[in-house]
């Protein structure tokens, strides 16, 4: 999302702390104020037992125009059983704009009983604008081209536990972009890349995945550890032939109480003809915090990142802290990564505790790079 998209993403969350504190002005009003917090945003159910979070939302930005939207996340174990099953989510936000641009996102994190199976994935139905610099850590216009297309991208993990803690199984990936209109930039037109009249690419493929924390939207021990091989080929329906090898490696660690220390390294390999959609791309609310997601993108993508967190502060019960640093840089191949062309990144963020039977936090995070700030607020860690 843009630096506006960010500013919007703020907007959302004000606007729904401003609904649950409005209405301060009658007492009729603040009841029903009270009523809605307590059933959707305050974790008054027993720690075993489902929780739904649901409130509107609101946001602004110039390409966009006025957005209406709703979020959604949903919390529970396996079988009500907290002692052998571990926190399971699904997350959902759809909007619209005034603009006639909508989208729909899905995410889950879902452990079946007794860790048998494990469902890893997120999807995305979209008509929303991008912003495309080019290709290459070279990638430094200060005028990117837009591209306006509707998109689906759904990507799914399907793990049956081989031992405790490691899973192995199938991964697939949907990737359709359709409609597409690629605005260049006025006095400096981009080379239109592989892709950018549309395509459409189903990848197929296996994974591994060891997991080992107990709650995976606030990790404070154990480790994750992905490492999943997709294959894209008309055979199967795909525009393009090409590959993608995804590596991510997190570990936790508990150095004080409610003081965690997170280390990640990530990187993306992106082999054949794969389309400028699909490239690794550097960026987001995940890693490399304060990059607009794409704004460097090539067949080779590798960053690493340190965060600190107070969960919560030793003086408050709800409210905590985390400061965060991170190397980046995409490249044409492998051995062509080049520490001259590292992208630092850092910042630091508040933590909220949304949900205190389930120690899941509401995340404000300003990620700062030599381009300027992006500001993300979500639910649950980054990594």
């Amino acid at each position: 999302m843009s630096r506006t998209g960010n500013l919007a993403r703020m907007m959302r969350v004000g606007w729904c702390l401003g609904l649950l504190i409005a209405g301060t002005g009658s007492a009729g009003a603040q009841n029903i104020v009270t009523r809605l917090y307590n059933r959707f945003l305050n974790d008054t159910t027993a720690s075993n037992q489902p929780h739904l979070a649901l409130y509107p939302t609101l946001a602004y930005a110039p390409e966009t125009s006025l957005e209406l939207g709703v979020s959604a996340l949903y919390l529970y174990h396996a079988n009500n059983d907290t002692v052998n099953n571990r926190l399971s989510e699904l997350q959902a936000f759809g909007f619209f704009t005034l603009l006639g641009q909508y989208g729909l996102n899905l995410d889950n994190t879902v452990f079946g009983d007794h860790d048998r199976w494990y469902f890893l994935g997120r999807a995305r139905f979209q008509r929303f604008p991008l912003l495309y610099y080019g290709i290459g850590p070279d990638a430094h216009t200060d005028n990117p081209a837009t591209v306006d297309a509707f998109s689906i991208q759904a990507r799914q993990r399907v793990m049956r536990r081989i031992r405790p803690n490691l899973f192995g199984g199938l991964a697939v990936d949907l990737q359709h972009l359709s409609r597409v209109e690629f605005q260049q930039p006025e006095g400096t037109p981009l080379d239109l890349p592989r892709g950018s009249t549309g395509s459409t690419n189903l990848g197929l493929g296996v994974g591994l995945i060891y997991d080992s924390r107990p709650n995976v939207l606030n990790a404070r021990q154990g480790a994750f550890a992905e490492l999943t091989y997709l294959n894209y080929h008309p055979t199967r329906g795909s525009t393009y032939t090409f590959s993608n090898i995804v590596a991510d490696v997190r570990l936790y660690k508990t150095v004080r109480t409610n003081q965690v220390l997170a280390w990640q390294a990530y990187g993306v390999l992106a082999g054949g003809d794969a389309p400028f959609n699909q490239l690794a791309l550097l960026g987001g609310e995940t890693i490399m915090r304060g990059y607009y997601m794409g704004r460097y993108r090539d067949k080779v993508h590798a960053a690493t990142q340190l965060e600190y967190r107070w969960l919560p502060f030793w003086f408050s019960k709800r409210v905590g802290a985390a400061v965060f640093a991170a190397v980046g840089t995409v490249a044409p191949s492998v051995r062509e990564l080049s520490f001259s062309n590292l992208l630092p990144a850092g910042g630091a963020g508040v933590r909220y505790l949304l949900f205190k039977k389930k120690d899941v936090f509401l995340r404000f995070d300003v990620g700062f790079t030599r381009e300027g700030p992006g500001f993300y607020i979500l639910t649950g860690e980054s990594f």
